[in-house]
């Protein structure tokens, strides 16, 4: 089962108590960043970017728990730069399974295998296997070849001792449906992962590769040519049926910045996992001082064709609770893939983007003891 029964109960109950005490905004899923160092350097990606200083920066155990505690989020994601890199991630995930929290550690597995033995097999706790696409397709994405190989190899071995593992794809537009397709199937019938994570790439202003990030609408359409031919195939999705129908096309959502609240070694992240616009003191204060409203698709211009999971599926899940015979029917005959689709948010009144990257990096980088002179300037 893509998410475990148990998991799914612990979710429904804390939503149920937020609606309960009236709570109009509250995290889903923690992003835990305990470091930016990687040991790939994935065109795509705009969380490495930063100088040698900050790049050796660890958020401690403490600091690491103190936001697990203050967040309250039944979910912890522990994305990166690479969390296996961390000389105390053991502790880490530790601390975070004894407080019964569900573990997510996203890992692109070259250093997987020979840590197994740290760690031990938990309903609370799921390696997240970075996948994009198969053999060349995958090594082209992180830029070195081999990798496909040794992630194969270590979700091979975490299967064998015991552990839940999942497969996190990103989608370019450089992926066709039908790699897609052959994709899925290798994930769910030969690798037999307990689920897939899909979300489309969201373009980071200071990625190196611009030039396959998808719009709105070829992900719309990308999506429903995958979900048309996999009808019957069996796939294991560890997201909401609301949320894949969302990227079909057939939900006029908007985005839920703060259900993954981002709390990395510079501090809590405004807005959102992907966006870097300042940073907070506490969880309480990010809350508090972000303005909310300034952010999303039609109300900012970075957001403008932003479908991606951290933000849209907090949305999908707070629907799928309020209107649970919807969810069903979505569930037992799919995504639609044909017909009219949702209207689109209007553009029309958004804000233009605001680049303050430089100036937040660099008043983060000396509050906690670094600078960012060596980043490249390459765009």
């Amino acid at each position: 089962m893509a998410v475990p029964l148990m998991q799914q109960a612990r979710v429904g109950a804390y939503l149920l108590k937020q609606r309960l005490k009236g709570v109009e905004r509250y995290p889903l899923v923690l992003m835990l960043e305990p470091l930016f160092r990687c040991n790939l350097a994935c065109p795509g990606c705009g969380k490495i970017d930063y100088s040698e200083a900050i790049l050796n920066k660890r958020l401690s155990v403490h600091d690491c728990l103190e936001a697990v505690d203050q967040c309250g989020a039944p979910v912890v994601s522990i994305p990166g730069g690479e969390p296996l890199i961390h000389k105390e991630i053991v502790e880490i995930v530790e601390g975070i399974v004894a407080r019964k929290k569900f573990v997510y550690l996203c890992t692109n597995a070259l250093l997987l295998e020979k840590n197994l033995h740290k760690f031990k097999p938990s309903v609370y706790l799921t390696f997240s296997v970075h996948l994009d696409g198969l053999g060349e397709a995958h090594d082209k994405a992180v830029a070195q070849k081999g990798t496909f190989d040794r992630a194969v190899s270590a979700i091979r071995a975490a299967k064998k001792a015991g552990f839940r593992v999942n497969v996190n794809c990103t989608v370019f537009n450089n992926m066709s449906s039908d790699e897609a397709i052959e994709f899925f199937d290798f994930c769910t019938n030969d690798l037999q992962v307990e689920g897939i994570t899909v979300s489309p790439g969201y373009a980071y202003e200071r990625a190196e590769d611009q030039g396959h990030f998808l719009t709105r609408e070829t992900t719309k359409n990308l999506f429903r040519d995958i979900l048309r031919a996999g009808k019957g195939r069996k796939w294991r999705f560890s997201q909401s049926s609301l949320f894949l129908d969302f990227l079909a096309g057939n939900q006029e959502y908007k985005c839920t910045p703060w259900g993954n609240p981002t709390r990395n070694v510079f501090g809590w992240q405004k807005p959102c996992y992907l966006l870097s616009e300042g940073y907070a003191k506490s969880f309480k204060e990010l809350m508090e001082t972000v303005e909310w409203n300034k952010y999303g698709t039609g109300a900012y211009e970075k957001c403008a064709d932003c479908m991606v999971h951290c933000g849209y599926e907090p949305t999908a899940v707070s629907d799928t609770f309020a209107h649970p015979l919807k969810a069903l029917g979505v569930w037992l005959r799919g995504p639609r893939t044909d017909g009219p689709m949702a209207p689109e948010i209007a553009l029309d009144k958004q804000r233009p983007a605001q680049y303050v990257f430089e100036d937040v990096v660099k008043r983060a980088s000396e509050t906690v003891g670094g600078t960012n002179d060596n980043r490249s300037d390459a765009a």
